[in-house]
C-alpha cells in the first residue's frame, strides 16, 4: 500500500474492521511499556482510587479517537462488556462518570506525553537517517472544525464569510515533524481568525523547541525578519520559500554572487515595530540580517546555510523538495486517524481531543521507528496506513504478545513501503460528485420549522 496514494475502499474498510474491535487494555498496556511508564508516572495528578483512574481513562480516550464510533457510549460498553467476559464486578453503561474522568485528566499530561514521545522517537534516529549529520524539523499548518455549540464559537469563532448559524466553530494548529522518522515533535493550536491566530505567530510560540543545530524546512508563510533573527541567534537554520513580498523585488544582481541566481543579501531591520512585539525587544534586535537567496525553476528560496560549496544549490532544492511530506503527515492524522472533524463539545475538550490524536498518532511512530531499526529500512519509507491497520489488529489480541510475536508484528508493519515521490504536487479538488442536496442557507430550527409548516422541497421528495 502507498501512503502517496488515497486508501482504496478495501483499506478503509479494513482500517474501520479493526477499529470497530479496539480494546482500550492494549493502548493501556503501551501506554504503560518501558518508554513511557516513568514519565506517565511523574505526569499522574493527585487522584482518588476511582473507576476511571487517569492513565485508564488516557488509553480509553486513545482508543475512542481511534475508534471508527467515536461516541462515549461505545466507549464505555466495550468496558463493561470486558469486565463481564474478564469475569470482574459489573459496571454501569451509563456515560457520566467516564466524561468526567476526561473533564479531570489534566492537557498537561497529553501535551507533555505527546512531546516527550516525539523527541524519544526522534533521539533514536539512525546517523543515517540525517541529512549531513542534521535533524530536519518540517513545519506547516491546517485547520480543524468542531461541534456547533456556544462555548465553541465563543472560543474559536466560524469564519466570517458564513452567516451566523450555518458555519461551524473552526481552529488553526501548525505542528512540527521530524523529517527522519515522522514523529510530531510540538504542536501549537489558535483562532483560525484574530490576533495571536496566525501560522507566523504560532510557530513562534514554539521556537524554544529547537535545539542549536536544527535545520527547519518551512514554505512562504514563515522565513520573516524577526523569527530568522530568532533562530540565528539560537544557532538553528531554516531553508524556506521566499515570502511573496520579497520575491516580486529579488534582484540577483545586488549582494554577494555565489554564482547563477544564487547569492548573498543584506536585509534590514522593519522601520515598524510588530504590535506582538515589545518595544525593548525590537531594540534589541540586529539591525540587518545576511541571508542567502536563490532561484530554481519558479521557486526562490532563502537559507541560512551560506557555504554554497558544502550546501549547493541542488543539494539544497532537493532536500527542499522533501517538506512535501509534513502535508502527508498532517493528512494521516486529519483523514486518515479522523481528527479533521473533531466531537468534542467545549473548547477545553476539543484542544485535549486534538492532544489526544496527536498522542495516538506518536504512538503509531514508535511502532514505526521500532519496525525502521529491526528492518535497517527508513521510517519514512512505511506506510502510516498499513502501520495504523497492523496497529489496530495488534490491539484486538487478547493473549499477552511474547517478545518473538511482537517482532513478527514489526516485521509485517516493514512489508509494505511507499514510493519516493518528492516535489510531489496534487490538485486540490474532488473527482467523485457529492450527493445532490442543496447547502442550508438558514439555521437549522429555522429550517426544521420551515419543512413543517410547508413540508419538504419538491426536488427533495
Amino acid at each position: 500500500m502507498n501512503i502517496n496514494c488515497k486508501p482504496t475502499t478495501f483499506q478503509q474498510k479494513n482500517i474501520v474492521s479493526h477499529a470497530h474491535q479496539l480494546d482500550s487494555t492494549h493502548i493501556f498496556n503501551l501506554l504503560t511499556g518501558d518508554v513511557l511508564f516513568e514519565e506517565i508516572e511523574s505526569l499522574l495528578p493527585k487522584h482518588r482510587e476511582r473507576f476511571f483512574p487517569p492513565t485508564e481513562t488516557l488509553s480509553m480516550f486513545i482508543t475512542q479517537a481511534l475508534s471508527a464510533d467515536k461516541s462515549c457510549q461505545k466507549i464505555v460498553n466495550d468496558k463493561a462488556i470486558n469486565q463481564c467476559i474478564n469475569g470482574l464486578t459489573l459496571s454501569s453503561t451509563h456515560t457520566g462518570g467516564y466524561c468526567r474522568a476526561r473533564q479531570r485528566l489534566p492537557l498537561e499530561m497529553v501535551t507533555r506525553l505527546t512531546r516527550f514521545l516525539g523527541s524519544h522517537i526522534e533521539q533514536q534516529s539512525e546517523p543515517g537517517w540525517l541529512w549531513q549529520d542534521r535533524h530536519i524539523k518540517v513545519v506547516d499548518g491546517t485547520t480543524v472544525t468542531m461541534p456547533d455549540t456556544a462555548l465553541n464559537q465563543v472560543e474559536y469563532p466560524q469564519q466570517s464569510g458564513q452567516k451566523e448559524g450555518l458555519g461551524f466553530p473552526i481552529c488553526r494548529f501548525v505542528g512540527v515533524t521530524s523529517l527522519s522518522s515522522g514523529a510530531l515533535l510540538d504542536l501549537a493550536v489558535g483562532y483560525y481568525k484574530g490576533k495571536g491566530g496566525d501560522e507566523q505567530t504560532l510557530l513562534r510560540s514554539m521556537q524554544d523547541g529547537f535545539t542549536k543545530g536544527d535545520l527547519l524546512l518551512g514554505d512562504a508563510y514563515y522565513p520573516t525578519y524577526f523569527f530568522l533573527a530568532d533562530m540565528r541567534l539560537k544557532g538553528v537554520d531554516l531553508l524556506m520559500e521566499q515570502n511573496g513580498s520579497r520575491r516580486k523585488t529579488a534582484d540577483f544582481k545586488k549582494g554577494k554572487s555565489l554564482g547563477t541566481n544564487d547569492h548573498i543579501f543584506t536585509s534590514k531591520k522593519p522601520k515598524k515595530r510588530p504590535c506582538w512585539m515589545s518595544q525593548e525587544r525590537y531594540d534589541a534586535m540586529v539591525n540587518e540580517l545576511q541571508i542567502r537567496e536563490f532561484k530554481v525553476g519558479k521557486k526562490i528560496l532563502v537559507t541560512t546555510l551560506m557555504n554554497s560549496k558544502t550546501y549547493p544549490s541542488k543539494a539544497l532544492n532537493k532536500l527542499y523538495k522533501s517538506r512535501w511530506n509534513i502535508e502527508l503527515d498532517i493528512r494521516n492524522i486529519k483523514t486518515t486517524m479522523g481528527m479533521d472533524i473533531l466531537s468534542c463539545k467545549t473548547p477545553e475538550m476539543a484542544l485535549k481531543e486534538i492532544w489526544v490524536y496527536c498522542l495516538a498518532y506518536n504512538l503509531i511512530r514508535l511502532l514505526m521507528l521500532q519496525s525502521a531499526l529491526l528492518s535497517n529500512i527508513i521510517p519514512r519509507q512505511i506506510s502510516f496506513k498499513h502501520s495504523l491497520q497492523v496497529g489496530l489488529t495488534l490491539a484486538t489480541q487478547t493473549h499477552p504478545l511474547s517478545d518473538e510475536m511482537m517482532i513478527q508484528f514489526l516485521v509485517l508493519i516493514a512489508q509494505q513501503t511507499v514510493g519516493h515521490r518528492p516535489g510531489r504536487v496534487e490538485p486540490r479538488a474532488l473527482k467523485r460528485r457529492q450527493k445532490h442536496f442543496p447547502l442550508l442557507t438558514k439555521p437549522r430550527g429555522q429550517a426544521r420549522q420551515d419543512i413543517m409548516t410547508n413540508g419538504h422541497a419538491k426536488k427533495l421528495k
